[in-house]
């Protein structure tokens, strides 16, 4: 079984789906109709128009969510649902709200070397983490080719071409079709899960929501809930959960 996430790294959302997709493929692991599982990591960009030195964050706040008061609602429902996962999630700690294109590239690059090295590696896995770490729990600006090579380099030493590599502009353009591409199948929000192609699953599912996608996927091989030839689109089998959108951010409202 394949899952493939559709995320951004500075989707709190995606993090806090990234910890229940973890429980879920434990508690997974354990069904009889359990598989071998890969997931795979793909771009997803909820400010593409970003300037690439990225903005203030104070006012990209104001300006997106209409003033403080209104980011502290949201925020600390995020807050909340980022504890009850583990993860002590602060979207107000960066200073700088980035540009997420070449953390996107990185993610990429270490997912190419985990197939390469077929090591066991968790490379992409390990540097997703380590990315929503930074942003999210260290305000570090995840934008910054720097940061980005302090990251890579602590997921993977040996990769010594890294730093010169972000530098470059190599697989920009990739990372912006596989944007552009998630759009077009209809993806409006992250983080989405498609499992093995035909199962979508939209937002921060809880675990066991998620676990039985992932036993109805398993069980019915002809069945779908996701268009995959990239032309039709979302169908009406999809699983909403919380997310954030480019048109909304992550102002989902409590159900």
């Amino acid at each position: 079984m394949r899952i493939d996430v559709i995320s951004d790294t500075v989707c709190p959302w995606c993090f806090i789906g990234k910890r229940r997709l973890e429980e879920a493929l434990e508690m997974f692991a354990g069904h009889p109709a359990a598989q071998p599982v890969e997931v795979r990591w793909h771009p997803f960009q909820l400010n593409p128009a970003m300037p690439r030195e990225g903005t203030d964050r104070a006012g990209y706040l104001a300006a997106k969510f209409g003033g403080p008061e209104r980011a502290a609602q949201i925020y600390g429902r995020i807050r909340a649902a980022g504890a009850e996962a583990g993860i002590d999630i602060d979207p107000e700690r960066a200073a700088v709200m980035p540009n997420t294109l070449d953390s996107h590239r990185l993610i990429h690059r270490m997912q190419l070397r985990d197939l390469a090295a077929a090591d066991g590696g968790n490379r992409g896995d390990r540097v997703v983490e380590a990315l929503f770490t930074a942003f999210f729990e260290q305000g570090r600006n995840i934008g910054d080719s720097a940061v980005l090579t302090e990251v890579g380099l602590a997921v993977d030493p040996e990769d010594t071409d890294l730093g010169a590599w972000l530098a470059s502009d190599e697989d920009r353009d990739m990372m912006a079709e596989a944007d552009a591409q998630a759009r077009r199948i209809g993806v409006d929000g992250v983080p989405c899960f498609i499992i093995d192609g035909r199962w979508a699953v939209i937002g921060a599912q809880a675990p066991e929501q998620m676990m039985m996608a992932l036993v109805r996927a398993a069980t019915n091989p002809a069945g779908g809930g996701v268009a995959d030839d990239g032309e039709g689109g979302m169908s009406d089998d999809e699983v909403d959960g919380d997310g954030c959108s480019p048109e909304d951010g992550c102002a989902v409202p409590p159900r």
